[in-house]
């Protein structure tokens, strides 16, 4: 398994981080199987959320006590998603966040912790300080943002450096290789596809980690969309293509499905190797609900691909 370093993160982290919203509490004989066989192949970072609820954070916090792992693993927590459409980016939602998930954690510390929403509303200084303020207490040890844009981690950074803070270390927006034609849902961040280059060229020129989710698109670049998918009546299909079908998407599924049969693997795993293949700083951030899903993670974080490739992937060459 391949491992990189996140900035303010003591322990090497795997670039396959296991997603735990799909794994359940009352189903240990399963969540312990898959979490087992991912740190037996490498794998020693975990994702999780506030909004998750107990049963996926009480799941990884039954797991490690029990196997006596807690220094071995990397714990992403999230937290400050809005509740009723009310807006939690302030200092009470992120320490009742913390709080909450500290206990189902049975963990004192969180290793990377990314607010899971922004509000552009509430002044970034604010934000940046009662971050510090929890890693000063050593509840969490290093930051980020999830679905941030890249400009307003910028200006993040930037109120860092002049009041002598730490800054955000690293951002989950989605990322894959196809863009979002209507985003799933409001305030989606992607760095996706040909129209989010600028966004991408930032990370690599700052360095921040990218933990990016949905590598497989929704399911879009698994192999079992294709144009005749667009009649379908399906509720999740029809979800699906709502966000992605497009003719250039399909053109790009047409050259993922290529390269898949070139490198004889599938189309899942080249779609996930593409996102750690692009020169930034990557972690693929892949959930799971069952051993076999995990092992061909596992598979496509493994896959290399060359420049070549990965251009071609994209439609350059």
């Amino acid at each position: 398994m391949k491992h990189g370093k996140i900035s303010g993160v003591e322990k090497s982290v795997s670039r396959l981080i296991q997603g735990l919203m799909w794994l359940k509490r009352d189903e240990p004989e399963v969540g312990f199987a898959v979490l087992d066989y991912l740190i037996e192949n490498g794998c020693n970072a975990f994702d999780t959320a506030h909004v998750y609820g107990p049963n996926a954070e009480g799941l990884l916090g039954d797991w490690h006590r029990v196997r006596k792992n807690r220094e071995g693993i990397v714990i992403v927590g999230k937290g400050c998603h809005p509740k009723a459409g009310v807006s939690r980016v302030n200092k009470e939602g992120l320490t009742e966040d913390i709080t909450v998930s500290l206990e189902r954690l049975q963990t004192d510390y969180i290793d990377l912790y990314l607010l899971h929403r922004d509000d552009p509303t509430v002044e970034v200084g604010g934000i940046v300080e009662m971050l510090n303020e929890e890693k000063e207490k050593g509840r969490i040890h290093a930051f980020g943002g999830s679905n941030w844009s890249h400009q307003r981690l910028a200006e993040a950074n930037a109120y860092a450096v002049a009041h002598g803070l730490t800054p955000f270390v690293a951002s989950s927006p989605c990322f894959n290789l196809v863009d979002q034609v209507n985003s799933p849902w409001p305030n989606c961040i992607s760095i996706s596809g040909p129209r989010e280059r600028a966004a991408r060229d930032w990370y690599r020129e700052q360095g921040i980690a990218v933990l990016g989710w949905s590598g497989l698109a929704g399911g879009f670049l698994t192999g079992i969309y294709s144009r005749d998918s667009l009649h379908s009546e399906d509720p999740r299909m029809k979800e699906v293509l709502r966000s992605y079908g497009s003719e250039a998407n399909f053109k790009t599924l047409d050259r993922l499905e290529e390269v898949a049969t070139q490198k004889r693997v599938s189309m899942p795993q080249v779609a996930l190797a593409y996102t750690l293949n692009t020169g930034l700083n990557a972690f693929s951030l892949c959930g799971c609900a069952r051993l076999s899903d995990a092992e061909d993670n596992i598979k496509g974080v493994e896959l290399a691909l060359s420049e070549v490739e990965v251009r071609y992937l994209e439609g350059l060459v």
